[in-house]
């Protein structure tokens, strides 16, 4: 597949008027129909009309899961205390991929104001690097039960896009503590964070998703 390709995707909308859209990223081993659930729940931004787009995410070797081929937006080499092991060059694909589907967003008719990148796990890590590191950031970046990876630009010059950020107090496999992290750096850059724990594990929940809905529907209102 060529980089810039469009990947295939599932897609959903709140309402016939789309003003604003959602590109929202799996995590490993999931595939674009993981989260196209929530969009029933998303009842109070639901009124401004946002387009959901889910993507499948490639499917390639994973080396923490054995060399298995999954969807995954890059590989990851290890899981350990001092972090996670990651492919820059692979994580620098899924940008480049993921930003195909944010211009075709904007050439739709959405406003560069009103378009959002959300993710779960590496979903959401993919969704943090690819903001950061872009030179037209998103308005928003939702991420869930992720992590902020190392190769990501911090101290970008661009727009310090706002970002939710929820994680599982019991996540067994994406440790809250990275989650934390991530949040206290994405803050000493400059970016708004509305950080949130739940007890779980990696997983999301209602009470979860009410948040980043009110979340959403604040922003989309001031837009």
């Amino acid at each position: 597949m060529n980089e810039t390709s469009l990947l295939e995707c599932v897609e959903k909308r709140t309402g016939e008027n789309v003003s604003a859209s959602i590109v929202w990223l799996h995590g490993l081993g999931a595939d674009g129909h993981d989260f196209a659930p929530i969009v029933d729940e998303l009842r109070q931004s639901a009124g401004y009309g946002v387009r959901l787009i889910f993507p499948h995410a490639p499917v390639q070797p994973v080396t923490v899961n054995g060399g298995m081929s999954m969807p995954a937006w890059y590989d990851i080499r290890g899981l350990g205390g001092g972090g996670i092991d990651e492919d820059t060059p692979g994580l620098e694909r899924a940008r480049l991929q993921i930003e195909a589907l944010m211009r075709r967003e904007v050439e739709r008719g959405t406003p560069a104001e009103r378009l959002f990148l959300a993710g779960f796990s590496q979903g959401a890590a993919t969704a943090l690097y690819t903001a950061l590191n872009s030179s037209t950031p998103p308005a928003g970046v939702i991420a869930l039960s992720g992590w902020l990876p190392s190769a990501t630009e911090t101290g970008h010059d661009g727009a310090r896009a706002p970002v939710f950020m929820a994680h599982g107090t019991q996540d067994p496999i994406v440790p809250i503590e990275l989650g934390r992290q991530a949040a206290a750096e994405l803050e000493a850059a400059g970016h708004p964070v509305e950080w949130h724990d739940f007890p779980m594990e990696h997983a999301v929940c209602m009470p979860e998703i009410q948040r980043l809905d009110t979340w959403l529907s604040n922003r989309l209102g001031r837009s």
